[in-house]
């Protein structure tokens, strides 16, 4: 890799107590370098410091090692997705059927609008050795849980409102997850294709368990 020519040079000092502020550059530093590039091999702690303007072994301080800092970007990622949905779901009312379906298409509209952050998240750009690293099984086995939960309560909410079937909502949680991102990524990859009119209401309806076929399939 060449220059970084947005590196920032003789970066200001940090005051006492601002270290939070410098680990919150050193994340978004690496979502740049990410996004850019769309290799996790470009995001080097020599690379990261570059960008921020600071030397190298004052990332140290507050991550071990880069995966460390990869580890914190993507559950910058999931935290961020995590809040778009609860924010879907609180916007249409209390209804459990509205609430699921809600979001699930805000899953599918940040995965649309963030290419470059979902493509992080689920686009295999990660895949840390946790044999070699600071980063543990038990930190990448629970990236993403809180939006797991979310979904698989949100669908029990149907099952107890009469509006879904679901004798297992855990794991139908995990097959409309599945469903929503195949359709997600393939609508990436896939632009020209021809998709039929709602598509995503069918995916959803039917993974959902939802006991009839629902109305207004737009989108």
């Amino acid at each position: 890799m060449g220059e970084d020519a947005s590196a920032t040079h003789g970066r200001v000092r940090n005051r006492r107590g601002e270290g939070a502020r410098l680990r919150e550059e050193i994340v978004v530093a690496a979502v740049g370098l990410l996004e850019e590039t769309g290799d996790e091999s470009a995001v080097t702690l020599r690379s990261v410091a570059r960008r921020v303007g600071i030397a190298a072994p004052s990332i140290y301080r507050h991550f071990p090692d880069q995966p460390a800092i990869m580890l914190a970007v993507v559950r910058d990622a999931f935290a961020d997705l995590d809040e778009q949905l609860r924010t879907a779901m609180d916007a249409v009312g209390d209804e459990p059927r509205a609430r699921l379906t809600g979001l699930c298409h805000s899953y599918l509209e940040f995965a649309l609008a963030r290419p470059g952050r979902y493509r992080i998240m689920f686009g295999g750009l990660w895949t840390p050795d946790t044999n070699a690293s600071s980063v543990t099984e038990e930190d990448v086995a629970t990236l993403g849980q809180a939006s797991m939960d979310r979904l698989a309560e949100a669908l029990a909410e149907c099952v107890a409102a009469g509006s879904a079937t679901s004798d297992d909502p855990a794991a139908d949680a995990v097959a409309l997850w599945l469903g929503l991102h195949g359709l997600a990524h393939q609508r990436a990859v896939s632009p020209a294709f021809r998709w039929p009119p709602g598509i995503a209401e069918r995916v959803i309806t039917a993974l959902a368990h939802f006991t009839d076929d629902g109305a207004g399939r737009g989108r």
